[in-house]
Formats: structure tokens, sequence, C-alpha cells
């Protein structure tokens, strides 16, 4: 360990199963696994949110596009150095473990679980039964039976092995990547609305009004860019994680980029300024505004390819922050264990699965998942935060890459992340208060696995 828990972590580690998981994970896989992550219903649904509080102004819009995929980037060159340097599976649990101890890790990894990668496979679940009624219309029930489907099978998958996953998750996103190039392309070469004819930020009554729409825009945009943080969770099974990660995140971040710049311009092509932000469902409206029904229909497999893919990608990756609490001791300790043939975490995968699918049939998911889902920026914050208590204890000599632009990287990355929170805070406070206290029930949970952890060591 570069870094040790006698240096920062208050606790010892606790007795683990001696199976440990496979490295099996190139660059490659990686690079699909971050932009897989973050692709998933955002960029065919948020284009319209991301216009309508700025005032239709196209250039500002492509401007908050930019700004966040750029914010993204600067937490994924920081998350490139904290990987290098801490290569080990669960990712922002073991940095933030490390530097600010194990209690602020264990919140994360309980709110990760019971809500945040388990509200999402939710999530994306329900949106994919919702269109699949495109093709074949299901009732209600039907529709929950497919969605606890999508989940099981892509759990099957993933107790199978991660070389088996990672294949699965590089050919659905380059499937959608692709589906997602043609899409856009097509709705710029016939598209009949000039790109940028839409209202200029001279059109907003207000300056305050101006950074108020930037704002909420921006939530938006961040929104769908989410998930490139996931790929940490795997970094115990990359082959070479001290090269590969700072390099997927840098590849992957500037691929989205230009993805989302893409398929935006197209959006803008096919309706103008006015269709885009009038539209919740852009990338049907789009498409159908060129009155090809088979291009529709591309679309709709498009947008399935794209849920299928992103929940794969969480179940793939989320189970091993669960893997690594439970070697800590501070969580179900059955869960530590590696299944000896296929090499993963099967009974994480399996758990997480299952919980997903309770909230997919449930319906009580979206309600969870709006409340904490600002309260995962302030975990991005701490997680990059890290990088400076790393510094102050690891030699040069043993550091393989370094975050470009250090320390402005992770400052501009941090205080984002802040204002962010603070931001939604003020806005929405009755759904903060509600998101910080569902949090809190991790403390007496912690509390108890750690005095079961202590009477464990005692013992031996």
């Amino acid at each position: 360990m570069p870094i040790g828990s006698t240096a920062l972590s208050s606790e010892p580690s606790a007795s683990v199963p001696t199976a440990e998981l496979r490295r099996v994970l190139r660059l490659r896989d990686l690079v699909m696994l971050v932009i897989g992550t973050v692709i998933g219903s955002g960029i065919f649904l948020v284009p319209g949110a991301v216009l309508r509080p700025l005032g239709g102004s196209v250039s500002l819009a492509l401007l908050v596009w930019i700004s966040g995929g750029v914010l993204s980037l600067l937490g994924a060159l920081t998350y490139g150095e904290l990987t290098a340097l801490r290569p080990a599976a669960g990712g922002l649990y073991i940095f933030i473990r490390d530097c600010f101890g194990p209690f602020l890790a264990f919140l994360y990894g309980w709110t990760l679980f019971f809500v945040i990668s388990s509200g999402s496979v939710a999530t994306l679940a329900v949106a994919f039964s919702n269109y699949f009624s495109e093709f074949l219309p299901l009732p209600r029930l039907m529709a929950k039976l497919v969605s606890v489907a999508m989940i099981l099978a892509i759990a099957m998958v993933n107790v199978r092995g991660a070389r088996e996953s990672a294949d699965l998750q590089n050919v659905t996103t380059a499937i959608k990547v692709l589906m997602i190039v043609a899409m856009g392309s097509a709705l710029l070469w016939f598209g009949k609305n000039p790109v940028f004819c839409g209202n200029s930020a001279h059109s907003v009554a207000h300056p305050s009004s101006l950074l108020s729409g930037f704002g909420l825009a921006m939530i938006s945009v961040l929104w769908a860019y989410e998930g490139w943080q996931y790929a940490t969770f795997s970094a115990g099974e990359s082959i070479n994680p001290q090269r590969d990660f700072p390099l997927a995140f840098l590849l992957g971040s500037a691929s989205l980029i230009a993805i989302y710049l893409l398929a935006n311009l197209g959006y803008l092509a096919a309706l103008g300024a006015m269709g885009v932000a009038g539209s919740s469902r852009v990338a049907v409206t789009a498409v159908a505004a060129l009155g090809s029904p088979y291009l529709r229909r591309i679309v709709g497999l498009a947008i399935l390819v794209s849920i299928f893919s992103a929940a794969n990608s969480i179940i793939l990756t989320a189970p091993r922050v669960y893997y690594a609490m439970a070697k800590d001791g501070i969580f179900f300790q059955r869960l530590a264990q590696v299944h000896t043939r296929f090499g993963t975490p099967a009974f994480a995968v399996v758990t997480a699965a299952v919980w997903s699918a309770v909230l997919a049939v449930s319906g009580t998911f979206e309600q969870l998942l709006t409340c904490v889902v600002f309260v995962g920026w302030i975990f991005y914050a701490l997680a990059a935060a890290s990088i400076f208590v790393y510094r102050k204890h690891v030699t040069e000599t043993t550091r393989s890459y370094r975050t470009p632009g250090y320390p402005l990287t992770p400052i501009l990355f941090i205080s984002s992340a802040l204002v962010l929170v603070l931001n939604t805070m003020v806005s929405q406070p009755l759904r903060c208060a509600l998101g910080l206290g569902i949090v809190s029930l991790g403390v007496p949970a912690y509390l108890f696995w750690r005095s079961k952890r202590r009477s464990s060591i005692s013992a031996q």
C-alpha cells in the first residue's frame, strides 16, 4: 500500500477472506466504462431543460454543456492521480477512508448502496421498460417484470466475471456511441433550422437572472455527465491502473464532451432553439421532425442500448465499494467474499441487484434519489480533497502521475461541487433536509458494525 491505514485510518483492518479480485481490465475497458456509465438517458432528455432557464440562448446553452464537461474533466484528472496512487477496489470509498477516516467513508458507501447506485439502476430499469413499450406495449405488471428481468440479467453477467461484463460493456457502449453519432450527423445533415439561431445572452432580462439560469442549466448538464467517477471503484481489477486510469479519464471525458455537443447541434438543426426548449424528450421529437419512422426506431433502440449499458456499468463497479466496506469489517461480511470460480464479489453483485429490483418494483426510487443526489457531490468534493492529504504523505518517487494544473485543478472542481451543493440547499431546503436525514440513518449502522468489528478483533 502506498499509504497505509496506520497513517491515515483510525482503525486496523479486519480479517477477510484470502481470495482476491482478478486484474483483467485494460485501457480500452476503462475508457468504455467511463463513457458507458455517463451516457444513459440524459442526453436524450435534458437539452430542453438546459435551454429553458437560459431564455433559449444557444450560445449559452453550448457553453453550459462545455463547462459541465470541463468540470467533469477537472474531477476526472484529479481522480486519475488518486486512482494511480491507490489502485484498490472501492475507489472513492478508499480515498475518503484513508484521508478522512472510516466514518465518512462508510456514510458514502451506505448512501451509495441504499440510494445512489441502487436508485440509479432502478431509474434506468424503469426507463428501459418504458422505452421498450414503444416497440411492444406492456401492461403495468409486465413492465415491472421487464425492469426486474433487465437488472437480474445484468447481475448474472457480472457474477460470471469482470472480463465478461467488460466485454458486454464495450459492445453496448460502442453501439450506443455509434448510434448517437449517426443520429446527430443525420439531424445536422437533414435538419432545416439554423443551429445558432436562438436568443442571445442580451435578451435575458437581468444579470442575476442570467446567473441563476446558468446555475439551473448546469444542474441538468451535470446530471447528464454523472457517472464517470464510478470507474474508480474497479481499480482493483485493472491490469495497469497507474498508467491506464489517468488516460481513461482524459480520453473518456474528452469523448463525452464531443459526443454531447454533436447531439445538441443535431437537435438544434432539427427543431431550432425553441423547439428543443419546448421538448422533454428531445431525441424522439427531433427525429420525428424529419418524418422518418425508421430513424425514430433506431433512436428508440439507441436509448434502450444506452440505458442497458449504463445500468451494466453501475452493477459492474458499485459492488466493489460494498466489497471494500465488508473487507474493512463495517458492512455485511459476506459481501467481502470473492467467488472462487468467477473471481468476482458475487454476493455483493447479487445483493446490489436485488435491492435495485426492489426499488424498481416499489416505485420509491425517484423520491429517494432526488433527495440524496446532491449529497453525492459532497462526497465527490471530499474525495477530490484527498489529493492534498495524499500529496502530504506520499513521496515523489511513488507518484506515477500528477494532476495537470495542480493545485488549481482540484480546487476548481471542489469549489464548483460545493457551489452546486449550496445552490441546491438554498433552492430546495426541504428536499435537502430529507436527503441528509437519509444519510444520517447510516450513523447507528456504522456504530453497530464498528462495535461488532472491535468485538471480533478482541476475540482474536
